[in-house]
């Protein structure tokens, strides 16, 4: 049996699209917590089950690991190490997990807590002789559910004058979530013995933080001026916002990354299960014409 955390989550959701789409046939355990939309899973033939409950029961962790062989962990890295633990109780021998490329920033508040947790779970997949694969997206975009470029594009849209951080220069590569949805299954689908532990799953190519941003303001057909915003001022008016909302509205950290290169190649993952994401400018269309849909309803 597969067991799949994470399903009807932004990402989840493609993937389980993509089960649906290729007539998956085997039985799958769904994850789900009771606020969950399961319309998709209901009306799809998938030969499954849901369990219904929260991560941090560790006896309802038990009870969604029996009979189980395969482990899909896509909710949240801070879950993995609870799950693979537990999961060494019940012999499972192959799990792949969706990390995160924040493990590879320079500030340690961003990476220091993925880097730890990597670390222990190699040590524990190693001594249990697990089949590990861990996905690493970058920033992920695709749909207004996002959090990430569905936000900068509501800020285009409102304001005319946009401050960006140290001209925008830094390099992102957003990875849109059908492209996740799709790269998930075919991993899944692929020998566990010809797939490399881990694989960072990248956009199309890498792009300026003030390219993406034009082309937002394009689509959007807004005239936006651009200016420059230094990143010593950015973080000091962040440090500044939290001491005033008592540390509930912390973007220090945000506005660090803002200025740090976030391209990473997914050369391994085209290799070794043809995974061919598509253009940023394709995906940022797509998902700047919903947005104005909604605003014209």
């Amino acid at each position: 049996m597969l067991l799949i955390t994470g399903i009807t989550g932004h990402s989840g959701r493609y993937f389980l699209q993509e089960l649906i789409r290729n007539d998956y046939q085997g039985k799958i355990r769904f994850i789900v917590r009771n606020t969950s939309d399961l319309s998709l899973i209901e009306k799809s033939n998938l030969n499954y089950e849901i369990a219904t409950g929260d991560l941090n029961d560790e006896e309802f962790l038990k009870t969604c690991l029996k009979d189980v062989d395969t482990i899909f962990h896509i909710v949240n890295i801070r879950y993995t190490l609870k799950i693979v633990k537990l999961a060494v109780l019940y012999n499972i021998k192959r799990i792949i997990c969706v990390h995160t490329t924040g493990i590879y920033s320079k500030y340690r508040m961003a990476s220091q807590e993925y880097v730890q947790i990597e670390d222990e779970l190699k040590k524990i997949v190693e001594r249990e002789n697990i089949k590990l694969t861990i996905l690493r997206p970058t920033m992920i975009y695709g749909d207004l559910c996002d959090h990430n470029m569905s936000k900068f594009i509501k800020m285009i849209d409102t304001f005319r004058i946009f401050p960006v951080i140290n001209h925008g220069k830094c390099l992102i590569q957003p990875v849109n979530a059908r492209d996740l949805g799709k790269a998930y299954y075919s991993v899944l689908m692929s020998d566990s013995n010809n797939l490399k532990s881990e694989y960072n799953l990248s956009g199309d190519k890498p792009i300026s933080m003030i390219d993406a941003f034009k082309l937002i303001s394009e689509n959007l057909n807004k005239k936006t001026i651009f200016i420059n915003c230094p990143l010593g001022l950015g973080v000091f008016l962040a440090k500044c916002l939290k001491i005033a909302t008592f540390g509930k509205i912390d973007y220090v950290e945000k506005v660090l990354r803002m200025a740090e290169d976030r391209d990473f190649s997914h050369f391994d993952a085209k290799e070794d299960f043809n995974y061919l994401p598509e253009p940023f400018a394709v995906g940022i269309a797509r998902e700047v014409k919903q947005y104005r849909n909604r605003e014209n309803t």
